[in-house]
């Protein structure tokens, strides 16, 4: 029976990873706390752990990880920028991820945070539950007709661009590596960076986390925003710059923003903080804004989704346990 160590566990964690382990030669241990140099120590005698997105395995992490017997660090998520790649690999240490769990969750959760920001739903839900029906400040627009710039166009970033075509707009995108069939079959034009910022009402973010999309919406392109765009994010918080985006909204020139993630995310989302002071000024901010709608990091969550990253998750343990390979394009 492998022993694996889980990390950051929620309810809906345990109960998808439980069913998918179960008749399975898998024990796994829950743990509510996210996986950092700190708690490593959690995992020794451990084959395994498995981690998520805030989570910090960082170099000391995984040495300590290492020298306490783990040979394989197992993510269910697809993204890995909280992974130090280059020690796993000088200490042994297998990483895989879920590199495609459901294309549809996130893409659905970017138009739902669309369409609740442009027609104000949020502030319409409070209003009635307070008996308020006045209508003030609650004009939207049409989307049709419209221009949505989708950057990025792996899995997500195709299935967020049919979506935002089906409601009759203009779809624009990037791409370092496009892909033009799949553009000239769903009417989707690729742009340059720059001309999608200009022509955008809505720019959806679609990207990984990397040195090069770190900050990608910052000062600099926002400027080359259309004005009062929409901004919506369900991909790395990392890839706004806050202040920036801030500022934008102070000025006017950003006409709201919609996120489902925050670069400093780690240590506030998934968990419950009603009862305590935010420490995060940036963030805090972002709350008093009429136009900023967030949720947090809630777009993966469905049933399909948490299911099929259960599957992946325990698939591969299961493959590392007995020397054989890991599910294709999961081994980072």
């Amino acid at each position: 029976m492998m022993l694996t160590a889980v990390f950051d566990t929620k309810p809906y964690d345990r109960d998808y990873l439980a069913a998918a382990a179960a008749g399975r030669p898998l024990q796994l241990v829950f743990h509510e706390s996210r996986l950092t140099a700190d708690t490593a120590r959690l995992a020794d005698g451990m084959a395994a752990v498995c981690a998520f997105v805030n989570d910090r395995l960082d170099r000391p992490c995984l040495a300590t990880l290492a020298a306490g017997g783990v040979r394989h660090v197992a993510m269910r998520c697809a993204g890995f920028n909280n992974v130090d790649l280059a020690a796993a690999r000088e200490l042994g240490l297998a990483v895989t991820r879920v590199p495609a769990y459901s294309p549809y969750a996130v893409a659905e959760h970017t138009a739902a945070l669309v369409l609740a920001l442009n027609r104000r739903i949020h502030r319409a839900f409070n209003r009635v539950r307070e008996q308020n029906f006045s209508l003030a400040g609650l004009v939207g627009f049409d989307l049709h007709g419209k221009t949505c710039g989708i950057v990025g166009t792996g899995k997500i970033g195709r299935v967020a661009a049919e979506i935002f075509r089906g409601f009759g707009m203009r779809v624009v995108a990037y791409d370092p590596m496009p892909q033009p069939e799949w553009a000239l079959q769903r009417g989707v034009e690729y742009l340059s960076f720059d001309d999608v910022l200009a022509a955008s009402d809505i720019l959806s973010l679609h990207l990984p986390l990397t040195p090069e999309t770190h900050h990608l919406i910052d000062a600099t392109t926002v400027a080359r925003l259309k004005p009062g765009a929409i901004i919506v994010n369900t991909s790395r918080g990392k890839l706004i710059d806050t202040t920036a985006v801030i500022d934008a909204l102070k000025q006017g020139q950003l006409g709201g923003l919609a996120i489902d993630v925050y670069e400093e995310e780690e240590g506030l989302f998934f968990e419950d903080l009603s009862d305590t002071v935010l420490q995060d000024d940036e963030f805090s901010r972002l709350l008093v804004f009429p136009n900023v709608l967030i949720t947090a990091h809630q777009a993966f969550l469905t049933r399909e989704a948490l299911g099929e990253i259960a599957r992946v998750t325990v698939d591969n343990l299961v493959r590392g346990s007995r020397g054989e390979p890991f599910l294709p394009d999961t081994l980072l």
